[in-house]
């Protein structure tokens, strides 16, 4: 893996990413992850360029071997409350908050950071566009948003069976739009998103 050009922290540092911003429905979810500088991950990468069993392999093994790890999300409700960008950068902050080792800085996949102010203390950060295929930490954290969110379509799917949820997990494809037609948007559609607004 091609390594970035990365600023100099002080301690340890947490990469992190996002899954979900594009779909109709369910949560934006973001992961920080600290890797262990001794326990090495071989095959990390952008979670979407891995097989979905190779991403579900690497996040046990993630979880297993790193010095820290956290998942959190923003639902559909907070999304049309303050808009997709904020709630991805609000998922980010709480996934940086539920590390159980506090990061010396972080990178970020993208072109925009988090808010970093943490009462008296503000952590340094760095985005990197393209960093879930260049930095480890990022990839690990891609791969663990993309699994963990997968799950919860996979859950909401039971909920909500109307929509096929576990086959599109939430993004508009064609199958998607012709449920949401048929029945109109569920608690868990983005409504402030225009497909879903049309439809309902």
């Amino acid at each position: 893996m091609q390594q970035a050009q990365l600023f100099q922290f002080r301690g340890q540092i947490a990469g992190i990413d996002e899954a979900g911003r594009g779909p109709l429905a369910g949560p934006v979810v973001a992961a920080a992850v600290i890797l262990h500088p001794e326990r090495v991950i071989s095959g990390l990468d952008d979670s979407k360029k891995l097989a979905a069993t190779r991403r579900e392999e690497l996040a046990a093994e993630i979880r297993a071997r790193a010095l820290s790890w956290s998942v959190a999300w923003s639902d559909a409700a907070e999304i049309d409350a303050i808009n997709i960008l904020a709630a991805t950068m609000l998922a980010m902050r709480r996934a940086i908050l539920g590390l159980s080792v506090f990061p010396g800085g972080v990178q970020v996949d993208g072109n925009r950071l988090p808010n970093l102010q943490f009462d008296e203390r503000r952590l340094q950060g760095e985005a990197i566009v393209g960093g879930d295929g260049r930095v480890p930490a990022i990839s690990a954290a891609s791969i663990i948003a993309k699994t963990t969110r997968d799950r919860i379509m996979v859950q909401m799917d039971r909920l909500y069976p109307d929509y096929e949820f576990a086959r599109h997990k939430g993004y508009g494809t064609e199958i998607h739009r012709e449920r949401l037609r048929q029945h109109g948007p569920c608690v868990q559609h983005r409504r402030s998103f225009a497909p879903v607004r049309m439809a309902g």
